[in-house]
């Protein structure tokens, strides 16, 4: 995670430029001249004058619950005062007071706030995200939220890998070991009747692995039963309590594993031993006033990680540059760890390392550019990324760009 080939122009050179193809893909890269050379007789459908900025691939959040309806921002003053996210959950806040609100709202109502909330992450810079359900914890309700994903899926310019997460709370009225057969015996069939007759697009499932939530081998048949339907492994584990999740879901080849605030030595081994990819998510442990995760440690044994924001109404960022910044800080990740955490090692977590995260020839044209000579502002500037963020771009077409009112219409 220490290496970044950064391409600049030759001396004597105007600059350099990117091809992307009508397929979406990077065709080729190298110097203004050599490129114009090679090109002269194509057409492009689109161009971008990138003079004097940076291209950086498009930013993967690798971890968000993005559809709900309900703000918790009472919650925040309570965790102010000094209440702990469990203590609030089993008060029937946090989870059941969205489920509460979320079931309350109309289809068109979820599916109007899911696209404001990602148009916001797309000006942002991310490009892919990964996205839960959770918000449900029924089946009609659970695969409405997918539903609304799907939506948005089809609709949207931002690309979304989308995530069952039915067992993200036990429901008001059962125990967990109910919750579970029900997540088993209900939900996963329902979704993947879904998904076989072409109306889901669902790649991962989730679970809530955490002391007074789902346990260890509760969370290991709820994630074994996905996996037989087709389903990548990618959960919550070790973020509040230490209880050797990692160590399973690495039995289980997880694909991924967030939080880990409270992994063990053990835990990182195995991760490593698996390929699993750690997500790590620093606006979580900061709004919680968690300890942070053992990121240094994780690097340093060879586990892949990567970052996301996490956003929820726990958690309300929506900014992979802010959280890249969080991840340096408090974290300790260098600027380079956190653009590949947010960029390559983010693809591997949700499948698409061989298709984004680089800008690399056969790969998708996902790209920000930024009004700055040196890539490292993304993350130095905090929290100025509506100005900093001159163009998005999605598989070659721009999907953003920052002009003024009278430019805009060039964009």
């Amino acid at each position: 995670m220490n290496r970044v080939d950064v391409l600049q122009k030759k001396e004597g050179e105007s600059g350099l430029s990117i091809v992307v193809g009508l397929d979406g893909k990077i065709v080729d890269f190298g110097g203004d001249a050599e490129i114009r050379d090679k090109y002269d007789q194509s057409l492009f459908r689109n161009s971008v004058d990138a003079s004097g900025t940076c291209v950086l691939p498009g930013l993967i959040d690798a971890h968000t619950h993005p559809v709900w309806a309900g703000d918790r921002v009472h919650e925040f003053a309570m965790k102010l005062s000094g209440a702990s996210y469990m203590e609030i959950h089993r008060s029937g806040g946090g989870i059941h007071f969205t489920v509460e609100n979320t079931r309350k709202a109309t289809e068109d109502e979820l599916y109007s706030s899911l696209a404001q909330r990602l148009s916001q992450m797309l000006r942002c810079g991310t490009t892919t995200v990964e996205c839960k359900s959770g918000y449900g914890l029924d089946a009609d309700s659970e695969v409405r939220l997918l539903r609304v994903l799907q939506r948005a899926k089809t609709h949207l310019p931002i690309e979304i890998s989308m995530t069952f997460c039915g067992a993200h709370a036990v429901p008001k009225g059962m125990t967990s070991e109910e919750a579970a057969r029900d997540v088993i015996g209900i939900q996963i069939p329902a979704v993947c009747s879904l998904i076989e007759s072409g109306e889901l697009q669902v790649e991962n499932i989730d679970v809530f692995c955490e002391e007074g939530v789902f346990d260890v081998p509760q969370t290991r048949r709820i994630l074994e039963s996905g996996r037989e339907a087709g389903l990548r492994i990618n959960f919550h584990a070790d973020e509040l309590h230490p209880l050797n999740a990692a160590e399973m879901g690495a039995e289980l080849n997880a694909a991924a594993l967030s939080h880990l605030e409270e992994v063990s030595d053990n835990g990182i081994l195995a991760m490593a031993a698996k390929n699993c990819v750690a997500v790590v998510l620093p606006t979580t442990a900061y709004m919680l006033r968690l300890k942070p995760p053992p990121v240094r440690h994780m690097i340093e044994e060879g586990v892949i990680v990567a970052l996301g924001t996490d956003f929820n109404p726990n958690a309300y960022c929506l900014s992979m540059p802010m959280a890249m910044h969080l991840a340096c800080i408090n974290f300790r990740m260098s600027m380079t760890e956190a653009l590949i955490a947010s960029t390559l090692n983010a693809a591997a977590s949700i499948g698409r390392s061989e298709t984004h995260g680089s800008i690399e020839c056969g790969k998708y044209g996902d790209f920000l550019i930024i009004d700055a000579n040196r890539w490292e502002h993304l993350i130095y500037q905090f929290g100025n990324h509506d100005q900093l963020i001159s163009y998005v771009i999605k598989r070659g077409e721009i999907v953003f760009c920052h002009q003024s009112d009278v430019d805009r219409d060039v964009c």
